[in-house]
């Protein structure tokens, strides 16, 4: 064997030995080195092993990432901070984040103190991701799935399914692992689970019980940021249609969490429709604020008893795909409420001049802070 081969043989073998694990046999550690690995980070202790694992391949994800991370936060990670310290008294309450897929960057940036994030969405969950000799082949296929959101703030479910289908690396886990570990959050916990009918989540390992992929099979994360408390993140693979949620139980887990804040952007113009009923008014029971764009909530759902609505940026419409959802409420409020402009582009109109928010508040919420 020559020299060559026998450094290629002991460095996949160091691999697989060293950084190969699997599923729940992992530990706190595990999961947050193997999240940063993804997120082409370095290692939060390195060893010898862990820097010899980064080889070429890694460097350059590395370097890509740092690149469109950096441009990210720059056009509109900050922006949505800055909007959020100005405008938005989300206090450490749940967040419920329907119709979102694995966006846990704009929920952290427009809740950071969410206790207990809730995201849903049609993409399956995947397993647990481990670093394997496969992994570093698969890392092109994870930043062409996140290119959409990273430059139009949104996700095309279709394009990031067909580039996460290889093995551990499948899924949503492994973009929420590079969101979380790229938002500086430390992972302590992952674990798969089920939800039963009646809105109790089951850790899949610790019953013993096999996968229920016909449920809302979904992933619970632990975590923090910096000294600060743990927080929570679940995500389920779920239909919230009506007939979905009736059949699940999403709608009952997110209620015995309590009052809560909700976000929803992006959404494809379902809750407009009559087969989403459950869902909207889960999120009108449920929250004390909602941050969306036009896609969510229609604004003749919002009683003007209840609720104080805040418009921001320019109400347009909906853009061409989506024909007949033009709210002549919605551009009511956005006339009279004289908008103030966004520097941030947010949902299809994601340009930033023509983009739109609206910033609805419980007005027991307003009574209550006066």
């Amino acid at each position: 064997m020559t020299r060559i081969k026998f450094a290629a043989a002991l460095f996949a073998a160091l691999l697989v030995c060293v950084l190969s694990t699997t599923g729940q046999a992992q530990t706190g550690k595990d999961f947050n080195e193997t999240a940063r690995y993804l997120a082409g980070l370095p290692a939060a202790v390195d060893s010898a092993e862990t820097k010899a694992a980064r080889d070429a391949t890694w460097q350059q994800h590395a370097s890509h990432f740092n690149a469109a991370w950096d441009k990210l936060d720059k056009q509109q990670l900050s922006k949505v901070r800055a909007w959020t310290s100005s405008n938005l008294r989300a206090g450490p309450r749940p967040l419920f984040y329907t119709f979102s897929g694995p966006d846990f960057i704009y929920a952290n940036a427009f809740f950071p103190e969410a206790t207990t994030y809730v995201l849903a969405g049609l993409e399956p969950t995947g397993p647990i991701p481990a670093i394997t000799p496969r992994t570093r082949y698969n890392l092109g296929g994870l930043r062409a799935s996140l290119n959409t959101i990273l430059n139009i703030s949104f996700f095309i479910t279709s394009d990031m399914n067909s580039r996460l289908r290889d093995g551990e690396m499948r899924g949503t886990l492994p973009i929420l692992y590079v969101f979380l570990a790229r938002s500086g959050k430390t992972i302590h916990e992952v674990s798969l689970v089920d939800l039963d009918k009646h809105g109790v989540a089951h850790d899949v390992a610790l019953h013993g019980q096999k996968r229920n992929e016909k449920t809302d099979p979904g992933v619970r994360i632990v975590f923090s940021s910096d000294n600060g408390p743990k927080q929570t993140l679940y995500y389920f693979s779920t239909d919230l249609s009506d007939s979905g949620v009736k059949s699940s139980g999403f709608i009952a887990f997110c209620e015995k969490l309590g009052m809560g804040d909700a976000l929803v952007k992006s959404a494809s113009y379902l809750l407009h429709g009559g087969n989403f009923a459950r869902t909207r008014q889960l999120l009108l029971d449920r929250s004390q604020t909602i941050v969306q764009d036009d896609t969510g909530v229609p604004a003749r759902f919002f009683k003007q008893e209840d609720w104080l609505l805040k418009p921001f940026g320019a109400y347009l419409g909906p853009i061409e795909v989506f024909p007949g959802m033009f709210q002549p409420q919605l551009a009511q409020v956005f006339r009279q409420g004289k908008a103030p402009k966004l520097d941030f582009g947010i949902g299809y109109r994601h340009r930033g001049h023509d983009s739109n928010l609206l910033l609805a508040i419980k007005k027991n919420t307003v009574a209550d802070r006066n």
